[in-house]
């Protein structure tokens, strides 16, 4: 179940290890990446909410999701403004935008201006760092 509640969340490394399989930590608390086509929900089509795996907090619906070719689950808006945390990424040579769980700073991959209408944009999402909550729960 998605917690609701706004407060933030805070917790040490050593209990993030042992709520956390070793993907999702090296994901979302080191700012890892899993391999194309290989995380769980890249091709899923269920109807429902993805949360943060971390704090269950409401990121993206399903309704926003599409098939961006790419491998990763990608959403053309997140569920609500407050939802995400957006931070300039400069690894790899290159400038992107970092997106993180507003909530307990998870992250959970980048958002890219290639998406499709209505917002154009990309959020490609790391599976391991989501977990579906489906429709009617």
């Amino acid at each position: 179940m998605t917690d609701t509640t706004d407060a933030k969340v805070s917790r040490t490394d050593a209990e993030w290890r042992q709520l956390l399989t070793p993907d999702q930590y090296r994901i979302t608390r080191e700012a890892g990446t899993e391999r194309a086509f290989t995380g769980p929900y890249w091709d899923s089509k269920e109807k429902g909410t993805y949360a943060c795996v971390c704090c269950g907090a409401p990121l993206f619906s399903s309704e926003t999701k599409f098939d961006s070719g790419t491998g990763w689950p990608s959403f053309y808006d997140k569920v609500s403004p407050g939802a995400i945390a957006e931070k300039e990424d400069r690894k790899l040579f290159m400038r992107r935008t970092e997106v993180l769980c507003a909530r307990c700073d998870a992250h959970l991959g980048h958002v890219f201006p290639d998406g499709p209408a209505p917002t154009g944009l990309r959020y490609c999402i790391n599976g391991h760092a989501l977990k579906l909550e489906p429709a009617g729960e």
